[in-house]
This record gives C-alpha cells, sequence and structure tokens, in this order.
C-alpha cells in the first residue's frame, strides 16, 4: 500500500470517526434536552401542586387585619381613650431553631436578656408561632426584621392610649396586652369597642415584610367609636380639688360625682388614690378600683334628706312644722341617740335639717311607718343599681322594713344602718333637684331625657331644695358650701366608721351633698372624704369647701348666669357713684 494510500485511508477513518462523535454528542444534547423538558413538565403538571405549597409557604402568608378599637371621647369631642398602631415580633421557632447562635444578636435588638430570650426560644421549639416581644414602635421592630433571621417576623397590633392619663382612670378603666378592656367603661363597653378582625393574603419578601397583598379573605370592622357624658373640665377640675383635699386632711381615700339632673349624665368621676392606664405597672386593685361605685359607706347625715322628703310626702309635715328635740338627747332601750351640738328645743323642720339635729331626724322617722320610709328611699334608688353599667358596682344596703327594730328605724334617719355608694348618694340628690324624677344614669352622652320614675312630688322636691338651702346659710353646719352669688342647697355628713364591737370614735367620713344653683338645678355634687386625719373631721369642715371650689368653678366654665346677685353695700355705691 502505498503512503498516499495509507494516509486517505487514515483520514477517511477520522472523518468517520468525528461524524459519529458529533452524532453522539447531538443524541446526548437530545437526551439532555428531553429529559429537562421531561422534568419541567413533571415539575409543571404531576408536582405543581407540591411546589405551589412549598413556593407559597416561603412567600405566601395569611395574616391577620387587625380591627382598630373604637376611641372614647367626652361630651364635646375632646379624645379620652385612643388606640395607637404599634408592631409585636413573632417567630416559628422551627425555622428559628437553624439560626439559634444569632440569637444574642435577636436579643440586643429586641433589648432582652441574652438567657431570658434564649430559654423562651429553646422551651418553645415544638412550637410553631411564639411572641419574642409586644407592642414594639415600627421602626424598633423595622430593625429586628433587618436581621433576615429566617422565621422571624412581625404582627400589627394596637395600643390604647389615655391622653388625660390619671384625671380619667378610674372611669375609663385600662384594656389588656390583647386591647381587650378589663376595667371601668373599657370593660363595660367592649363589645362596642373592640370591633372585628379581618384577614388577607400578602407576598413577602426573604425577610418577611409584605411587599404586596394578594387576596383579602374577610373585611376589617372597626370598632365604634363612642361619645360618652364626661365633661373633661369639669374632670380635671373635679381631680384637682379632690387630690388636695386629700392630701391636705391626710384622708385615706376620696371621690367626687357630678351629676346633670336633667338627664342622669355623669360629667365628672374621680377617685382618690389614683393611677395612671398609661403605666401598667400601677396595676393594683386598690389604686385602680372605681371608688364611687364599688365602695359603700353609712352617709350620716347626707342622708337625711330623703328621710325628710318621705315625711314631706306623707302629709304629717311641712318645712314649718314644729318638732321638739328637747332635752337633746333621745334613749330608745339602751342606744341613746345624741351627737346634736346643743339641745336645739322646739324648732322648725327646716331647723332640724339646717343644725342637722340627730334628735330632731329620729323623731320624725319614728312618726312615721316603716314601708312608707322604706318606699321612698328605695324610689331615690338606695339599695339598687344605678344603670351605670362600670364593673364592680355595688347596690348598698337597704334592708327589708319587716326587719327594722325600732332603733333601725331612727338610725336609718341620719344615716346609720343604711349603705351607699357616692353614686347612689348623688342620683338620689339629682331626683330632688329634677323636681321628684328618678333618671337612670348615663356614662354615654345623651341628647333627650330618659323618662324617669316619680318618687316624691314636684312640691316635695321643692319644699326640700328650700330646706337644703338653710343648711348652706351662715347659721348652717354647710355654710362652708356657700358660692358667691349663686343660690346653693346641700346637706352635710359626718359618720364614725364601723369597727369591731361597734363604731370607732377616731375614724369618720366626711361627705357633703349638694345642688347648684337651687332655683334652676344644673349640677348636683357629692363628695366623700374618707377618714381625715386631725381634728377637722366633720362634712362641714372637709367636705363642704371642696364642694364649693368645684361648684365655683364649674358653674363659671358652664356659663351658669348667677342667681343671687348680692346688692353692693351703701358705702361702696356712695364712694365710686357706681354699683359696681
Amino acid at each position: 500500500m502505498t503512503e498516499s494510500t495509507r494516509k486517505g485511508r487514515v483520514g477517511s477513518i477520522n472523518v468517520e470517526r468525528a461524524r459519529w462523535r458529533g452524532v453522539a454528542l447531538l443524541v446526548t444534547f437530545a437526551l439532555g434536552a428531553l429529559s429537562l423538558e421531561g422534568r419541567l413538565l413533571y415539575l409543571q403538571l404531576v408536582n405543581k401542586k407540591f411546589l405551589t405549597e412549598q413556593a407559597n409557604d416561603r412567600q405566601i402568608r395569611v395574616v391577620q387585619i387587625p380591627a382598630h378599637r373604637g376611641s372614647l371621647f367626652d361630651r364635646y369631642g375632646e379624645p379620652l381613650a385612643v388606640s395607637t398602631p404599634m408592631d409585636s415580633v413573632t417567630a416559628n421557632p422551627q425555622e428559628l431553631k437553624d439560626a439559634l447562635d444569632r440569637l444574642p444578636e435577636l436579643a440586643a435588638a429586641l433589648g432582652q436578656d441574652e438567657d431570658a430570650l434564649a430559654r423562651k426560644v429553646t422551651s418553645s421549639l415544638d412550637r410553631e408561632f411564639l411572641f419574642l416581644d409586644r407592642q414594639l414602635p415600627p421602626a424598633k421592630a423595622e430593625q429586628v426584621l433587618r436581621l433576615g433571621l429566617p422565621g422571624v417576623s412581625t404582627a400589627r397590633e394596637y395600643k390604647r392610649y389615655y391622653p388625660a392619663g390619671e384625671v380619667t382612670g378610674h372611669v375609663l378603666g385600662f384594656t389588656d396586652v390583647d386591647d381587650a378592656g378589663q376595667e371601668g367603661l373599657e370593660a363595660a363597653l367592649n363589645l362596642r369597642l373592640k370591633g372585628e378582625n379581618g384577614s388577607k393574603r400578602i407576598q413577602q419578601d426573604r425577610l418577611r415584610r409584605a411587599i404586596k397583598d394578594v387576596e383579602l379573605i374577610k373585611s376589617m370592622q372597626p370598632g365604634r367609636d363612642l361619645r360618652l357624658s364626661i365633661d373633661l373640665r369639669l374632670q380635671y377640675l373635679a381631680y384637682r380639688e379632690l387630690l388636695v383635699a386629700v392630701n391636705e386632711s391626710h384622708a385615706k381615700s376620696g371621690s367626687v360625682v357630678i351629676l346633670d339632673p336633667a338627664t342622669g349624665e355623669v360629667l365628672a368621676m374621680v377617685n382618690q388614690p389614683s393611677y395612671n392606664p398609661n403605666n401598667r405597672s400601677e396595676y393594683v386593685a386598690d389604686h385602680y378600683r372605681n371608688r364611687a361605685v364599688t365602695d359603700i359607706f353609712e352617709p350620716g347625715s347626707s342622708f337625711k334628706p330623703f328621710v325628710m322628703s318621705a315625711a314631706l310626702e306623707g302629709g304629717k309635715y311641712n318645712p314649718h312644722t314644729i318638732v321638739d328635740t328637747n332635752p337633746g338627747v333621745l334613749m330608745i332601750g339602751n342606744r341613746r341617740i345624741t351627737s346634736d351640738h346643743s339641745n336645739l328645743g322646739r324648732v322648725e323642720l327646716t331647723t332640724v335639717l339646717a343644725q342637722s339635729s340627730n334628735v330632731g331626724a329620729a323623731r320624725v322617722a319614728l312618726t312615721m311607718e316603716p314601708n312608707d320610709i322604706w318606699r321612698v328611699l328605695s324610689g331615690f334608688g338606695i339599695g339598687r343599681l344605678t344603670g351605670s353599667g362600670l364593673p364592680g358596682e355595688s347596690p348598698g344596703i337597704l334592708h327589708d322594713p319587716k326587719h327594722w327594730p325600732t332603733v333601725t328605724q331612727a338610725t336609718m334617719a341620719y344615716g346609720y344602718g343604711v349603705s351607699v355608694t357616692a353614686l347612689q348618694l348623688a342620683r338620689g340628690y339629682a331626683a330632688i333637684a329634677a323636681g321628684g324624677v328618678l333618671r337612670p344614669v348615663s356614662l354615654l352622652a345623651i341628647d333627650e331625657p330618659p323618662p324617669g320614675e316619680r318618687v316624691v312630688s314636684a312640691e316635695t322636691a321643692r319644699e326640700m331644695i328650700g330646706m337644703l338651702e338653710a343648711v348652706v346659710l351662715p347659721s348652717g353646719t354647710g355654710r362652708r358650701a356657700a358660692v358667691h352669688n349663686y343660690r346653693i342647697a346641700g346637706k352635710t355628713g359626718t359618720a364614725r366608721k364601723a369597727a369591731a364591737g361597734g363604731y370607732d370614735e377616731d375614724n369618720h367620713g366626711a361627705i357633703f351633698a349638694g345642688i347648684a344653683p337651687a332655683s334652676r338645678p344644673r349640677l348636683v355634687v357629692v363628695v366623700t372624704i374618707e377618714e381625715p386625719q386631725g381634728s377637722a373631721y366633720y362634712g362641714g369642715d372637709v367636705a363642704a369647701p371642696v364642694f364649693a371650689n368645684i361648684v365655683s368653678g364649674a358653674l363659671r366654665v358652664l356659663a351658669v348666669p348667677p342667681d343671687a346677685l348680692r346688692e353692693p353695700p351703701l358705702t361702696l355705691i356712695a364712694q365710686t357713684g357706681a354699683i359696681p
């Protein structure tokens, strides 16, 4: 074989080999392409559901749309309770367990102790949800998300805020960390305020931040905004005056209630000691308890107007009926009734009230039938709930007249053997101020006065207001409750506190309940000071000045015209030539 022939054959073989290599490569690529296409078809058609679920688990979430709790406003639109948006940091421990070495970073971002956070996470590895921190400012929650930790995300929540702080703490109450009402009006009105949460599907990025709304599953229904009967101006005024009085008298506690007698609306309600509902560390029962509705006390002489109203209603008495209080002491069995400062002798019924004669009041009560007294007292709301709806409200104590011994009938005339709350006492006086009509108490603003229950006649109520005005005259026990240029009607009360085996001579409750102005009542104010210390403990000395300060400011705020303008001294007119 020649060299040229040999080279030609080798070249032919090389060409053939190259052709087969090309074919082999083409076949390999074709098989690879078919394999990939088959895999794609498998994933897209056969395994589509599984892959979609895996993608959704990583990118699609169903999140709650938290309902915005309704706000509370005072009667003129001032905000009293509002909800502000906050973010809570959550985790899926089953995902976070792959990054336990980064827990120190997470603890630093949350401002928590590393060990405590590690214990919280590692003890919950079998769970899929865990709160790491609640109600953080959105900016701080965003810092936590930037760490990019697996399973860590945020949830929008709302935190309740009370702009007036402790001034409105007792009447409003507070909510728990889940924004559900726990005390006060927050609890009483919870169903109207709380709203209904919604839900939606969202798409999230690798940091579990929402980047797109995918589908609305259920619409959120926000809570209702409510307008309360509270006048924030009067609330501040009552709070300030009560705080000063309790501190100056070193008293154990105190309460003030202001009602509108025409409607039954509560315009102000404050207590001491108080608390700030914005500070959860102050949630101590002895401080957040609304004493004006939960605490009962024997009202002492502030209760006399109700028994006197029963006497007037019975027809046997009028304001000028003579009552014999001689000799200034009354014995019933072995019970000695006294505390009159002196023997008043034979005096008018009005003087019995103005001088707060226990003997006179007891003598009047003993001339009446127990059922007649009970019917009027019950009509004034004694022994019954006021209808405020506030949690823990007490109905007070008014025993069945069948169980009244003679001494109870006598002592009840001056406020012993019966117990009331400050709100009950205010409601009873409001019935007198409203012409003898008892109306339900309302903490929501109302446009029209609700129908009431007639307790006594309009004539009896008018006469009682006139008798109560005598209490505030310079000769009466309530002279320190007087307000310049206004006619004031009211009654003092001083009651010894019950103790084991009887009554404590050293601890008293000081009370003043009054109506202003007497000619056309706009306000009923009750002031109670529990256990004032020192020599001044009478209602006329401790509670009456608080009443005067509150009413003076309130009538000015409400622009109520004076009804008792006094003529200036003639010497002043002569000096100035004009009437000021």
